[in-house]
């Protein structure tokens, strides 16, 4: 019987030609998010203060603040914890805005608050991982002999998501029509792109991820479930509107998982527990996410 154990000393085979087919795919869904991202939506913001800020606070503290607790709880081997504590720190996903369109919630705020995340995430996703991985004595020690240089992991994250986003920004600002029918294009391919980027890094990995993948998804399962919840408590009980709610659901449960599997290639040697926990939840947030969306729908 496979043990859980045994992820912390799995890795996964990725060429430096895979991680670069994968940094280029993620920076291109990132510039196809930006190309719906305008001005007015950053003056939302300023506008609707209220549940922008909560949403920041679902994001960027309850949802590791949560995640720790659940590591706590549910004791995964340290490599699942690490992939945990890196999901939680990620930004929000490429289809957030979709789904909570889709969900007859506030686009708006949800389209906003993917553009701030994104930004904010180039500090944010380092700072929080570094963070809440230090907080768990099994992590803490996992990271200490990785070595992890955090000013890079920065860097790669400013040059995958910071970039693209600006580029795409200026995009819709300098030439508006070329961005309306290039996001038609890309928006839709989002998906699409992201499958492809699971497929690859599983491609010469496909006996080791089915032998882990029923030991771990009922960490994915209860990850997932508890970052929606998260997102959705901090909406009823700061008293937002029903639209404003199913929103920061939304964006706290679907979350960047192709940044966190850059990352675990690029840092992390391919730490088996890591990357398949990260690369499932690629998988069911999308799932998951659809479903609450559809079911919302008649609300």
């Amino acid at each position: 019987m496979t043990s859980p154990h045994e992820l912390d000393s799995v890795r996964l085979n990725f060429s430096p030609d895979d991680l670069l087919l994968l940094n280029l795919a993620l920076a291109l869904i990132m510039y196809g998010v930006a190309l719906d991202l305008r001005v007015k939506d950053f003056k939302y913001l300023a506008k609707h203060p209220k549940p922008f800020f909560l949403g920041v606070l679902s994001q960027f503290i309850f949802l590791p603040l949560v995640t720790y607790a659940l590591v706590l709880v549910m004791s995964p081997p340290p490599s699942v914890a690490l992939g945990m504590f890196l999901v939680a720190a990620c930004p929000g996903g490429n289809v957030s805005n979709f789904l909570s369109n889709l969900a007859k919630g506030n686009t708006a705020l949800s389209v906003s608050l993917t553009g701030f995340s994104t930004m904010a995430s180039m500090v944010f996703t380092p700072l929080n991982f570094a963070l809440w991985a230090s907080f768990y004595a099994p992590t803490q020690e996992l990271l200490r002999e990785i070595s992890l240089d955090f000013y890079e992991v920065f860097i790669t994250v400013v040059l995958i998501l910071g970039v693209p986003l600006l580029l795409g920004i200026l995009t819709r600002s300098l030439a508006p029509t070329f961005a309306e029918k290039a996001k038609k294009i890309l928006q839709p391919l989002s998906i699409l792109i992201f499958a492809g980027f699971v497929v690859v890094a599983f491609a010469g990995n496909f006996d080791l991820f089915l032998q882990y993948i029923a030991l771990i998804f009922g960490w994915v399962l209860a990850h997932n479930t508890v970052a929606l919840g998260t997102g959705l408590l901090t909406g009823i009980v700061g008293k937002l509107p029903l639209p404003d709610i199913k929103t920061l659901s939304i964006e706290t449960g679907i979350q960047n998982s192709g940044l966190g599997l850059v990352l675990i290639f690029t840092y992390f040697d391919g730490l088996g527990g890591m990357a398949i926990i990260t690369a499932l939840w690629g998988i069911w947030h999308l799932i998951s996410g659809m479903g609450i969306a559809v079911f919302w729908r008649k609300f």
